[in-house]
């Protein structure tokens, strides 16, 4: 009856085709450093590196880091800390989220043709949610590189950003009108307790929700 159990499960498993992945290090500039789950210490990281579930990234000033998982990459900016909370794929379907403590990301998701990529991107402030899409999100701001996104704050009313726009919340929780800018005008979160040159339309507090979804 024991092996007749485990034969099922052996094959339901093989059916779905559920596996684990691990990220990859493409390239890196300057200082990028990971933490494995369970070690006491950062190591240096390298091209070539395995980003595993739950390995913290860090980056240093003027540092970035480039990871592949499935069909996303991720483009870590410089001070940025992130972990892969979830790096799953079944038939037809990968799902991918990453846990943004700190600092920017570029990600570019671009499933084959057939497969669906989940990609969530999660900060102490909000989620971004995509699949097929390519945007930079910084915590606050979104700007949209392809696709069109639905960009909430607190309220919950979508603002359209489309490719070539971007938005943010605003003082008082609303995402505002889409804006078109230059892709440079997103700019990391300031240290704290540091000034910043930004308008203060831009500055959400810390209790902001933001939701993306990609619209099709």
């Amino acid at each position: 009856m024991k092996k007749m159990f485990l034969t099922v499960l052996m094959l339901s498993l093989i059916g779905f085709g559920v596996f684990a992945q691990s990220g990859v290090i493409r390239e890196l500039t300057g200082d990028v450093e990971l933490k494995p789950a369970g070690a006491p210490a950062f190591v240096p990281a390298q091209a070539g590196s395995e980003v595993a579930r739950d390995t913290i990234v860090s980056t240093g000033f003027k540092s970035t880091a480039i990871i592949a998982v499935g069909s996303s990459v991720i483009t870590v900016r410089p001070l940025t800390r992130l972990s892969l909370a979830e790096i799953q794929s079944s038939s037809g379907s990968e799902n991918l989220n990453v846990n943004l403590q700190t600092g920017r990301v570029r990600v570019d998701v671009k499933p084959p043709a057939g497969t669906k990529a989940n990609c969530t991107v999660q900060s102490p402030s909000a989620t971004a949610s995509v699949r097929g899409t390519s945007f930079e999100f910084d915590t606050v701001n979104v700007d949209v590189r392809e696709g069109t996104v639905a960009f909430a704050g607190k309220d919950g009313v979508p603002a359209m950003v489309s490719a070539g726009e971007a938005s943010y919340i605003g003082s008082d929780g609303k995402a505002v009108d889409s804006v078109t800018v230059a892709s440079s005008s997103l700019l990391p979160p300031a240290p704290v307790g540091a000034s910043s040159s930004a308008p203060s339309s831009t500055q959400s507090s810390a209790a902001s929700e933001l939701v993306i979804s990609i619209q099709y």
